[in-house]
């Protein structure tokens, strides 16, 4: 008889597991909202975002809800199940979310912030492609078995994967395992890493934004392009505010919903013509293989359909609270990913735990160095790094902590993330390859 490795949930019916997961948000931002006592001392060292993370990776670790799972039928063979929760949030409602996040964007104001935001996104790339390397080395001499292995055990092509996601996403980190063929059986270890890491990285920028004053005045950065665009789009938002009806709701989700069909439309068509048609594009090892990825597509389309709606009098729809409908879609999505830790799980590989921590690292203190000598803001150095580790589902959050007017410019990073992903994981996972034979 097979053997079961990820044992059933509790509950594995998935509208039971919505309404959880709404409970948790819905508990969250009540307590949230309390500015007295208790909660409010809570609040004030635990950000509400990362609960939004917690609460559901607690019920996972718990085995009251789980994303995958496993069950035998009557022969004894395994058969596999899966939530489909994600799915749905990333698909349906990130889509949707960055067109209503992006509808009121002022493209110029956010070009005038000038050349520092790239570089700290692309920094924090460079850190994610050398941290993983270095990672390794320091690793290895103190316990060299927890990054070797052979053939497709080698530890370096289960980073890989991890390398794929910290520069650009999902589709990118599809596109490391297809090219270096890690053990499927031991895969599962790599994403907790990735997850528990990421995570525990966006927990720390998350702390910083309640201290950016003192950071930025650390940094000697100079914040006035930055607080010039809050400004001018708070002015915007306090202009066009007035009572949403629900005429402006059904219109609000009427054009999110079919900018999300046409995304998925092109998106789906562009991909299959051009791996059908473009040899480079077929091949995983090609660094240009991120464009046969649909979810690549699918978050470009959206994003663009937002920035045309920007320039038509669709944009007035952020008066009746189009971000608003977005930031609530992210936090569905962002319950649905803490769905994916299971933390008792993580501490059973504690020296890939240290592998990815050392790694973060080296990618956050590259940051900081580069952000001290440019003098840039920390904002910079947070949604720039996120748009890297945390690709279009976290670089919003991020950037939205900063402020509501800043969303945009974490959904811009974060798709410049999916082009350079697949490039620079590949880079990553061949010195990662040079690192475990020395």
């Amino acid at each position: 008889m097979a053997e079961i490795k990820l044992p059933e949930p509790i509950i594995t019916d998935d509208a039971i597991v919505f309404g959880l997961l709404a409970l948790c948000l819905g508990f969250i931002f009540y307590t949230s909202s309390i500015k007295k006592g208790f909660w409010k001392k809570f609040y004030s060292v635990v950000p509400a975002v990362l609960m939004c993370y917690l609460l559901p990776a607690v019920l996972s670790s718990t085995g009251v809800v789980a994303e995958h799972w496993e069950t035998l039928d009557d022969n004894g063979t395994i058969i596999n199940h899966s939530s489909k929760l994600y799915f749905v949030a990333s698909r349906y409602l990130l889509p949707a979310a960055l067109v209503l996040m992006t509808l009121s964007i002022d493209l110029k104001a956010i070009l005038n912030l000038g050349s520092k935001a790239l570089i700290m996104f692309l920094t924090g790339s460079v850190g994610i492609i050398i941290g993983g390397p270095i990672a390794i080395l320091l690793v290895s001499m103190v316990s060299p078995e927890t990054v070797g292995g052979n053939d497709f055990d080698a530890i370096w092509r289960g980073l890989s994967t991890i390398a794929g996601s910290w520069i650009g996403g999902g589709a990118n980190q599809a596109a490391m395992y297809e090219v270096f063929k890690y053990n499927p059986e031991k895969y599962g270890a790599m994403v907790l890493v990735d997850i528990a890491v990421a995570n525990i990285w966006m927990a720390v920028l998350l702390f910083g934004i309640g201290k950016t004053s003192k950071i930025d005045k650390w940094l000697k950065a100079d914040t006035s392009a930055i607080e010039k665009l809050k400004v001018k789009v708070t002015a915007f938002t306090e202009k066009i505010t007035r009572v949403p009806t629900l005429q402006d709701y059904i219109i609000m989700l009427s054009l999110a919903f079919t900018a999300v069909g046409v995304a998925h439309f092109f998106g789906n068509n562009i991909s299959d013509y051009l791996v059908e048609n473009i040899v480079a594009v077929a091949n995983p090892k090609n660094f240009l293989s991120f464009l046969g990825s649909k979810f690549f597509w699918m978050v470009v389309i959206a994003t663009i359909a937002g920035i045309i709606l920007s320039f038509t009098n669709a944009k007035n729809y952020e008066g009746a609270g189009a971000s608003k409908i977005g930031g609530l879609f992210i936090y569905i999505l962002v319950a649905t990913i803490g769905m994916k830790v299971d933390i008792a799980q993580v501490l059973e590989n504690p020296g890939l735990i240290v592998v990815g921590l050392i790694w973060i690292s080296i990618h956050a203190l590259l940051l900081i160095i580069v952000a001290k000598i440019i003098k840039a803001p920390f904002f910079f150095l947070a949604v720039g790094s996120q748009a890297n580790v945390g690709g279009a589902a976290s670089a919003p959050v991020v950037a939205a902590e900063f402020h509501p007017s800043l969303t945009s410019v974490g959904v811009l990073l974060a798709v410049f993330g999916y082009v350079v992903g697949t490039g620079g994981a590949l880079l990553c996972a061949y010195l990662m390859e040079i690192a475990s034979s020395l």
